[in-house]
């Protein structure tokens, strides 16, 4: 009897990256919420992704080496501040969180771009937290469902399902482009031009670039096979 075989490296290493980049769209996410300083330093947020990117995305990982060194300069205070002022108001967004801003005609929020993401969740029987009180196209949204595509086509990849595989790797190729390509990059040009202080520009350089350069990947018509 043949106990050890030899390994298939090939599915594995597109696990791996699957797995690697479904995590950094679930850290980039981490980074939109209200900020608390102690929380990104204690969970490590900006090391993790900056150790991800760079395996899978070098460019990025030097902009979140940057975030990482601008967080310790910053106080709780003059992270929230800016958050505010960016991202949440009172008065005029500098840069809204929302893709509809950008999606849609007169900057309007909560269109048809907005529907058609809520419809795409519920596709796959996901719903919008009761306890999350934004847009259901909020930046931090967005985000965490593509790092559920990835999980998802990740553990198809592992069970050898080639069909669920190429459904999950066309819904994040159909997401990516109907969504994340189309408002993402202009909202991280809006922080970039609107911010006053380092964390939040590094961070929409490091967001940028995973977006134009390794959000998503060619999937091979087989998985291991």
């Amino acid at each position: 009897m043949q106990a050890l075989c030899e390994a298939d490296t090939g599915s594995a290493r597109l696990v791996e990256l699957e797995r690697k980049r479904g995590d950094c769209y679930r850290l980039f996410s981490a980074c939109f919420y209200l900020p608390e300083k102690n929380v990104l330093r204690e969970e490590n947020v900006l090391g993790n992704l900056h150790a991800i990117l760079w395996d899978i995305c070098p460019d990025a990982s030097v902009h979140a080496g940057a975030m990482d060194k601008a967080l310790v300069k910053l106080s709780d205070e003059d992270l929230a501040v800016e958050y505010a002022r960016l991202f949440v108001g009172p008065f005029e967004l500098q840069a809204p969180p929302y893709g509809s801003f950008y999606m849609e005609n007169e900057k309007r929020l909560m269109g048809d771009s907005t529907i058609e993401a809520v419809r795409i969740y519920e596709e796959e029987g996901l719903v919008i937290d009761g306890d999350f009180k934004e847009l259901p196209d909020h930046i931090t949204v967005e985000l965490e469902f593509m790092y559920y595509l990835c999980c998802k086509k990740a553990d198809a990849i592992t069970a050898k399902d080639t069909e669920a595989a190429r459904k999950f790797s066309t819904k994040q190729r159909f997401f990516h482009e109907k969504f994340i390509s189309k408002w993402v990059p202009g909202f991280c040009e809006r922080i970039k031009t609107c911010a006053d202080n380092s964390f939040y520009v590094s961070l929409a350089e490091c967001l940028s670039a995973f977006v134009s350069g390794c959000a998503t990947r060619d999937v091979p018509e087989t998985y291991g096979e």
